[in-house]
């Protein structure tokens, strides 16, 4: 399409020579660049050869008529504005040509003015159309800065942990994934699985936890007819299953030692042998592992094999609590009722003050699948198109993170005014707890040193 510093090009497609000479000259006059065809194969033609802004075409030609055409040109002219023009239409011809990509439709005979009309509302149209791809794309690109696969946050350490994330999902390294229960742990192996080569091929997660120890060496490695009573046939197991692709074994502290030996010699080998085989068999499947455990610890207590920790822990991201980052509880909560009202059919605006307020200093034990869970309910029992409010939720009373309430300081559901709250509170408990030290409070909040004095005068923090 014209890019604003040039001529717009225009084809006009007719077989009388006078419409093609008239339209040419009066439009040549209105600034544009046009040529013409004689009927839709000398249209074809042109549009191999030049890219256009508009086509005026006409419907009754001989040998490739106005519909011909656009049937034939199909895609190539999918991002061009066409024109349908004719003196024996109807209201059908005309509904025809729009379906097939043509953007408006004039009568012979017509005026000047009707031309000029015409391509002024298709311009217009092109540039409102513009305008709201260029919205939509910067809206994606700024919810794209607080997103990593189907997690949201804004917090440093959390957009740290994104940067390694997308790094990480390029290469088949292992990854071992450290958080409580209800970090995310699978929405990060998620991410990594789908932003990676191995994208189309298969994400098996497993629960190493909810698998009786009986069946879980038969679950991962699969197992040959007759292994043990009751294997009536060949199986494949979850690591086949996952070939070419990724394998997320969730709870990897609950493996039993006897399973720890033998996915150590998946990791190393790169091979499996199904239960009542006597061969092994390659497999070209990346692991991703998580865990709410210390695995260091477990090593020292004995229940965890340290070469399998170690052969695991190539490459490890550890998702902090929703606790430790409370700047990302407006946004998620945003996310959480904007799905939530899709899901209920429900338009809950957003939530009350003095909840957002107990939100951001609660304990969070849950942490985001607590917060998820509680919004939920909060919703189901919310009236259509009110705010949420303290009676909606069932947060055990006494259970704040230790952070000075907020109190009312921000109202509703406000990003920027609930950025500003959390700062400040942040910067001033740094500030105290380095006794006033600017560099190493700096430090602690993972901020530049001007940026810390910018906060600080924009804050009005008395030091």
């Amino acid at each position: 399409m014209n890019n604003g510093n040039s001529k717009r090009r225009l084809l006009v497609i007719d077989d009388e020579a006078n419409m093609r000479h008239m339209l040419s000259t009066v439009l040549k006059k209105a600034d544009y660049h046009v040529d013409t065809a004689c009927d839709g194969s000398e249209g074809l033609q042109k549009i191999e050869a030049t890219p256009y802004d508009f086509i005026l075409c006409d419907i009754k030609m001989p040998t490739m008529g106005g519909m011909e055409f656009l049937k034939a040109a199909g895609e190539r002219i999918s991002a061009v504005t066409v024109i349908m023009m004719s003196a024996y239409g109807s209201i059908d011809t005309a509904i025809e040509a729009m379906k097939m990509g043509a953007y408006d439709y004039i009568s012979k005979p017509f005026k000047t003015d009707e031309v000029y009309l015409t391509l002024k509302k298709a311009e217009e149209r092109e540039r409102l159309k513009k305008e709201n791809r260029l919205l939509k794309e910067r809206i994606q690109k700024i919810e794209g800065e607080y997103r990593f696969g189907k997690m949201v946050a804004k917090s440093k350490a959390m957009e740290s942990l994104f940067r390694l994330a997308e790094k990480v999902a390029q290469y088949k390294t292992t990854v071992l994934i450290l958080g409580e229960s209800g970090t995310g742990k699978e929405l990060v192996a998620r991410a990594i699985h789908f932003k990676g080569e191995r994208a189309k091929m298969p994400l098996v997660p497993v629960n190493c936890g909810g698998i009786p120890e009986s069946l879980l060496e038969s679950e991962l490695f699969g197992h040959k007819k007759g292994a043990f009573t009751g294997a009536d046939h060949n199986k494949k197991g979850l690591f086949q299953e996952a070939e070419g692709g990724t394998i997320f074994l969730d709870e990897i502290g609950e493996l039993p030692l006897a399973l720890q030996v033998k996915l150590l010699r998946v990791l190393q080998e790169n091979e499996i042998r199904p239960v009542g085989d006597s061969k092994s068999t390659k497999i070209d499947v990346r692991v991703v592992a998580a865990t709410a455990k210390n695995l260091a610890e477990e090593v020292q207590k004995g229940t965890f094999r340290e070469d399998l920790f170690y052969r695991l822990n190539v490459l490890s991201i550890e998702i902090p609590p929703l606790r430790d980052r409370s700047e990302d509880i407006p946004l998620l909560s945003k996310h959480f009722i904007a799905r939530f009202n899709e899901i209920l059919g429900k338009t809950i605006p957003g939530i009350a003050q003095s909840v957002m307020s107990r939100l951001l200093t609660y304990h969070w034990p849950g942490n985001v699948r607590q917060l998820e869970n509680s919004i939920e309910r909060a919703m189901v029992l919310a009236d259509d198109k009110e705010d949420l409010l303290p009676e909606h939720f069932a947060l055990e009373p006494g259970a704040e993170a230790g952070a000075a309430s907020y109190g009312s300081r921000f109202n509703g559901l406000s990003l920027k005014k609930a950025q500003k709250v959390v700062e400040k509170d942040l910067i001033t408990r740094a500030l105290k707890k380095t006794s006033g030290n600017r560099t190493h409070a700096a430090r602690l909040l993972e901020i530049s040193y001007p940026s810390l004095l910018s906060k600080i005068k924009a804050y009005e923090i008395a030091l």
